[in-house]
């Protein structure tokens, strides 16, 4: 068995799945995006192995590092409609109200006035979020009227067609955290509280991560989730509604973990191993 990691760096997360495969005897070649050439026309080298695993920082070299694996015959984790699927807030919501899984109310624009009347009709406070993006970058808080012209006028200027596509959520009434469940397959393997003085939550802003225990409810919703993107390994954020119970945020195609591990006494990288080794066997 052969397993390639394609990923932009070697962080905390990829040295320990390094060690997870290592412990349980399996070949892997760690492969840097940032110097991999692909000859479209030849690929058969890429065959010899058994699956490649993406870890890729940027989500435009995940998805077309996973496209051409598709194109070599090679299997994937995660595929790159995951990545895909995951990778585009807008998708996410489409797959998740379609597949009946609880998430927030949004409401999508087009152009600064429709989105001027988006953030009226969702009500303020309400969050502007771009619909490509993560670690909580682009996401703002309106408050306002006069906030809501800043930012709308801001992103109209900027130029990207990301930056006038304009996806609107309610802001839910958070109790200063929300969770975030590891999804490796079928199963919802852990989870965490991410706690902040700050309405965002995310770690990577400086939220603090403790243990959350899995009840039946976070594992059936988060189950949910993974399947309506694609199933895989993904981790899914979750709000705690006080009137609606749990609702679905977003979903992470690549996720981080090494807070998390520390903070549940979950083996979350092993788990990954075992996942991508019965891919190998399947």
């Amino acid at each position: 068995m052969k397993v390639c990691i394609v990923c932009s760096l070697v962080r905390p997360e990829e040295k320990m799945l390094l060690e997870a495969f290592r412990q349980r005897g399996v070949e892997v070649d760690v492969v840097d995006d940032r110097s991999v050439v692909f000859d479209l026309c030849d690929l058969a080298s890429w065959r010899r192995y058994d699956v490649v695993v993406e870890r890729c920082v940027s989500q435009s070299r995940a998805t077309y590092v996973q496209r051409i694996m598709k194109l070599a015959g090679v299997r994937t984790v995660n595929t790159h409609e995951v990545i895909e699927n995951c990778g585009d807030k807008f998708i996410t919501t489409q797959l998740l109200l379609q597949h009946g899984v609880p998430t927030t109310r949004v409401m999508m624009a087009f152009t600064p006035a429709s989105a001027l009347e988006a953030i009226e009709r969702i009500g303020y406070p309400c969050v502007l979020k771009p619909v490509i993006g993560s670690w909580g970058r682009g996401v703002v808080r309106v408050n306002d009227r006069d906030a809501a012209e800043a930012v709308v006028t801001l992103r109209d200027e900027l130029g990207s067609y990301v930056q006038h596509i304009y996806y609107v959520q309610e802001l839910i009434r958070k109790p200063g955290r929300d969770i975030r469940s590891f999804v490796v397959g079928d199963k919802t393997i852990a989870a965490i509280y991410r706690t902040s003085d700050h309405w965002i939550t995310n770690t990577h802003l400086g939220g603090k991560a403790s243990n959350c225990p899995v009840t039946p409810e976070i594992d059936a919703i988060s189950v949910a989730a993974a399947r309506a993107v694609g199933g895989g390994i993904v981790a899914v954020d979750l709000f705690e509604d006080p009137a609606r119970g749990l609702l679905v945020n977003e979903v992470n195609h690549t996720m981080e973990f090494r807070n998390s591990v520390p903070a549940t006494g979950v083996d979350i990288p092993g788990a990954m191993a075992d996942y991508v080794i019965n891919i190998c066997k399947a």
